[in-house]
């Protein structure tokens, strides 16, 4: 049969780009379809096929299998014929009012003894419109093709002349000798190519969206499982397919149950409650599983099971802390936040400001413990060329040597008994292009100060266990409470470490040598204390109770004994309910100086045994110092085993 194309060689699009429409006749309405087809050539590739029922059926199968077609456009008999055969949806082409008086109006000036023959029913408005206009009609309909051709010779029979229906009941009256007069017209069929082009829009709207959602399933890396109200499961990704070792062609249909039974969804179909994280073990592994009930107009439909292995999570909360701890690697304090009132604390900050902007040397802060060099160092840091870069800090009186050795440098796989498979990189990469901050550097171990050297003339490190030189460029920025030239006397500390690190030096006064700064810091650290226990509100009242109290104390904590203070005071107002009165106050703040007094004591005054130990352990680091820090041949000076220099070492 005939079949044309509606699209000239200029205008067609690239495959895929515009929806395709066939418009199917096997009669009449093929001409029609010719005509509208050119006016949606710039939105849709419209093809026409001079065909009906079985032929016309296997050809748009062929189209459909090749995916040249969206929509179906028929009428009649064969229109109905198509929709019950094919996969794709077929739009009819109705009889408007307008069809049917231009049509009955044609059949007029032809005969008074006129039928109309329609596909399956005749519509009540068409017998009430027959009736109302005094218009003699035989009304028939039917649904097959041999079922119109029963109803034309019944017309025949009656007399009838003049025939009007669909094309093929047309022909069939021209072929029983009657008139046959086409009911459909160009509007109708305009208004039909309209319907099926916002079907295939639309489709394919949807058909794009749920590409992009199976896609997305489809690649997750968490198994995805959806059941219908029975239980059975009507779709699954192949995470889910990995996760519970089920090959695809087995799953779907399935019952969930049958096949994984641990997996019981059962309650969520009953109750329509979602149960989330819940573990599930299954073939001796076990799963975190999320299970939410489907809903499609407002009516459960099925649920949705989300399978999380336990490796994936424990990656990602891995993954989660080196964040959080990469986002803690940043100074918090800058110069400008210190409380500096006093013209000591003025000229420290000044000093500071000079050498973060002008230079890139090491710097040493010195001061007494608490009176706030990690701050000093920050502010250093956010006022150099480094500020965008890491602030990576570290105690390094709080590890023991071989651990602060792993922590500064890191080590490679195999390294020691119990190391990460992949190894770990230290603080000196970590602060690769910022600053590390060394506190406490007093307490470093001799064996760790030589590799310390080692990074800071060369620029580079090599971890525990490892050959490679990893080149890093870091400014080391240290600081102690010991006099480290007098443990450069005495043997304690390295004195080329020492004239390396002591480049640039920072001397950070004590809090009793700067009393204009402690009415300063009072001021800031008593009201956010008492903000932090409720007490905001009396924060002036306590101020102008206490200052002349902290004035007067001589602080030998320092900064950290006021922020401890300002602690016990904002509790001691939590308990008492009001501003505390003389004689507490006296004992929050009178508490910490007399432990402190009674330590400085006995400090003063050491014992015999105290001298022994002291002198013990200078000649030990002396002569381990002397040995460049090889424990065997010290230990073998000074007479000893290794065992009983390493307990005296600690």
């Amino acid at each position: 049969m005939e079949q044309t194309s509606l699209l000239t060689p200029s205008a067609t699009p690239r495959d895929g780009a515009r929806p395709i429409i066939w418009a199917v006749s096997g009669h009449g309405l093929t001409d029609l379809f010719r005509l509208a087809g050119p006016e949606l050539q710039a939105r849709a590739q419209v093809e026409v096929a001079h065909r009906a029922f079985d032929e016309a059926v296997l050809h748009i199968r062929d189209q459909i299998a090749q995916q040249r077609c969206d929509v179906v456009v028929a009428s009649g008999a064969n229109g109905a014929y198509l929709r019950s055969h094919l996969s794709v949806p077929v739009v009819l082409v109705k009889v408007g009012g307008y069809d049917l008086m231009t049509a009955l109006s044609n059949a007029r000036a032809l005969s008074t003894r006129i039928a109309v023959v329609l596909h399956r029913a005749v519509s009540p408005e068409l017998r009430h419109f027959a009736e109302l206009f005094d218009i003699p009609l035989e009304l028939r309909s039917y649904e097959t093709a041999d079922d119109a051709r029963h109803r034309i010779q019944e017309l025949a029979g009656l007399g009838i002349d003049v025939v009007v229906g669909a094309g093929m009941v047309a022909e069939l009256a021209e072929q029983a000798g009657l008139a046959g007069v086409f009911l459909y017209s160009l509007g109708s069929v305009r208004d039909a190519m309209e319907d099926a082009l916002a079907i295939a829009v639309a489709q394919r709207e949807e058909k794009s969206r749920r590409t992009q959602l199976d896609s997305v399933v489809k690649h997750l890396s968490d198994g995805v499982v959806a059941i219908d109200m029975a239980g059975r499961i009507t779709a699954i990704n192949p995470a889910a397919l990995r996760l519970l070792g089920q090959p695809a062609s087995g799953a779907i249909g399935a019952p969930l149950e049958r096949l994984w039974p641990s997996l019981d969804a059962g309650a969520l179909l009953r109750r329509g409650t979602p149960e989330l994280s819940r573990v599930d073990e299954l073939f001796g592994r076990s799963l975190l599983v999320d299970c939410v009930p489907l809903h499609d107009a407002g009516q459960q439909t099925g649920a949705v099971l989300t399978l999380h292995a336990q490796e994936p999570l424990e990656q990602a909360v891995s993954k989660l802390r080196a964040h959080s701890h990469r986002r803690s690697l940043v100074a918090r304090y800058t110069l400008d936040q210190l409380i500096a009132e006093s013209p000591s604390m003025r000229a420290v900050v000044r000093h500071c400001e000079i050498l973060a902007r002008s230079s890139d040397a090491t710097v040493l802060i010195e001061g007494e413990s608490g009176s706030g060099k990690e701050v000093v160092a920050q502010g250093i840091h956010q006022a150099s060329r480094r500020r965008l870069q890491p602030f990576v800090a570290t105690n390094c009186g709080a590890f023991p040597e071989s651990l602060l050795e792993t922590e500064l440098f890191g080590y490679d796989e195999g390294a020691f008994t119990g190391a990460r498979r992949q190894g770990k990189a230290g603080l000196f990469e970590a602060a690769h292009g910022g600053t590390l901050f060394l506190d406490e550097l007093g307490e470093m171990p001799l064996l760790l100060q030589t590799r310390l050297l080692r990074a800071l003339q060369e620029k580079e490190i090599t971890r525990v266990g490892g050959v490679d030189a990893i080149p890093v460029d870091v400014r080391v920025v240290a600081a102690t409470h010991r006099d480290l030239s007098a443990m450069v006397k005495a043997g304690t500390f390295r004195e080329d470490l020492f004239y390396r690190i002591h480049i640039l030096q920072v001397v950070v006064p004590p809090l009793r040598e700067r009393p204009e700064d402690v009415e300063a810091l009072a001021a800031r650290l008593v009201p956010e204390a008492l903000a932090r226990a409720g007490m905001g509100h009396l924060a002036a009242q306590v101020l102008q109770a206490v200052l002349p109290a902290l004035r007067q104390h001589t602080w030998p904590g320092n900064v950290r004994e006021l922020e401890n203070v300002a602690e016990r005071l904002a509790m001691a107002c939590l308990v008492a309910g009001e501003v505390i009165g003389a004689d507490q106050l006296v004992a929050v703040i009178g508490h910490r100086s007399a432990a402190v007094s009674a330590r400085t004591l006995s400090a003063s005054t050491p014992s015999l045994q105290t001298l022994r130990k002291q002198d013990e352990a200078r000649r030990v680091q002396a002569t381990l110092a002397a040995h460049g820090g090889d424990r065997e041949a010290s230990a073998k000076a000074l007479g000893i085993s290794r065992t009983t220099l390493w307990r005296k070492l600690r």
